[in-house]
């Protein structure tokens, strides 16, 4: 299609105009229904809050449920590995090779210990913090260039309760928070894609409510 426009768009209309983008965008998690509500399955929960605003849903194909949508002239693949979390490089690096998306158009959302809860934290690249998930994702793709945005769970637990605490559900007080962080969540997604990662991390970084402690 574009090679066809080429042929009969002026030069100086062919400056302006763009090929559709794809953008693959990856919730990290745990499969099962024991762990759907705990705090290391935030990827996956935020990534159900902006397929159900899209209408979209999603569908179990090799390596992960997937879902698409299109906003903006961008395309969004949505993909919820099921690989579990320590092993997530793998169903990455395959559905970036199936859907053709190149690397700098991949986001993927984990939590993170070390921000506080509600906290927003998009980086272009960087190294996986001791976040196991990400660690594969760096060692499958050989590299750790490609989008990452980190939601802050904090670190409320005590010496050796980490795990558990990682692997517990969310409180009521936490809870109540999500409508308005799922929200924001979605419009940081959409801005990645259509508004780019510095503009993105401009609005978006930082604490989300500000009445949270």
């Amino acid at each position: 299609m574009w090679s066809l426009l080429s042929k009969w768009l002026p030069s100086k209309q062919m400056s302006n105009v763009e090929p559709m983008k794809k953008f693959l965008i990856v919730g990290l998690g745990n499969i099962g229904p024991k762990y759907e509500n705990t705090r290391h399955n935030i990827g996956f929960k935020i990534l159900d809050g902006i397929a159900n605003q899209q209408n979209t849903v999603f569908t179990t194909d090799k390596l992960g449920d997937l879902a698409t949508f299109k906003f903006k002239g961008r395309t969004f693949v949505l993909l919820k590995p099921s690989t579990f979390m320590n092993l997530s490089g793998k169903s990455v690096k395959y559905w970036m090779t199936k859907e053709k998306i190149q690397q700098e158009n991949i986001l993927v959302i984990s939590d993170d210990l070390n921000l506080d809860f509600g906290t927003f934290r998009l980086k272009a690249k960087g190294s996986a913090g001791g976040h196991n998930g990400l660690k594969d994702i760096n060692e499958k793709l050989g590299n750790q260039n490609y989008a990452r945005f980190r939601f802050g769970i904090s670190a409320m637990f005590g010496k050796g309760k980490q795990v558990d605490y990682v692997l517990g559900t969310w409180d009521k007080d936490e809870l109540r928070y999500f409508p308005e962080l799922l929200d924001n969540a979605s419009k940081l997604i959409l801005s990645f894609g259509t508004a780019g990662i510095n503009n993105t991390m401009n609005q978006y970084n930082g604490k989300q409510i500000e009445d949270l402690k």
